[in-house]
């Protein structure tokens, strides 16, 4: 009896384990709810989830509650919508005039029909192409 005791035992940690290993990653892909592993694809510039190759669109970072656009980088906390069919996607605030600038003092961010951003921040301004993630930054 203590033999099936401590085989079933040791049966269950080892699942226990193996059901903890998928949760070693810490990103949550928003659309299947599962957690992945992220990485940069060399060539498009975009976060792939590691497993499948497929880019992943929105993703949660567990450690730091921050939901990330995977086109290209991009914090996007409460800009993140569900659709009517249920799938999620980034909504861009617009301002009152509904324009798609967002601008004060020392800041201005413009999203364009393309889906490329544009940052002007003091004297730094940085570009993000939606199409590969690319990001360049220039200082004035």
């Amino acid at each position: 009896m203590k033999r099936i005791i401590l085989v079933v035992s040791g049966m269950f940690l080892i699942s226990s384990f193996m059901s903890c290993a998928d949760q070693n990653a810490h990103y949550i892909d928003l659309e299947s709810g599962k957690h992945i592993t992220v990485v940069k694809d060399s060539t498009k510039g975009v976060m792939v989830n590691k497993e499948t190759n497929e880019p992943v669109g929105i993703y949660v970072d567990t450690d730091t509650k921050d939901t990330i656009y995977g086109k290209t980088g991009e914090v996007i906390n409460n800009h993140v919508i569900k659709t009517e069919d249920g799938k999620y996607t980034y909504e861009v605030h617009a301002n009152p005039d509904n324009s798609n600038i967002q601008e004060s003092e020392d800041y201005k961010k413009k999203v364009e029909k393309d889906g490329d951003v544009k940052i002007k921040e003091g004297d730094t301004k940085i570009k993000i192409d939606a199409e590969n993630g690319e990001k360049k930054v220039k200082k004035d």
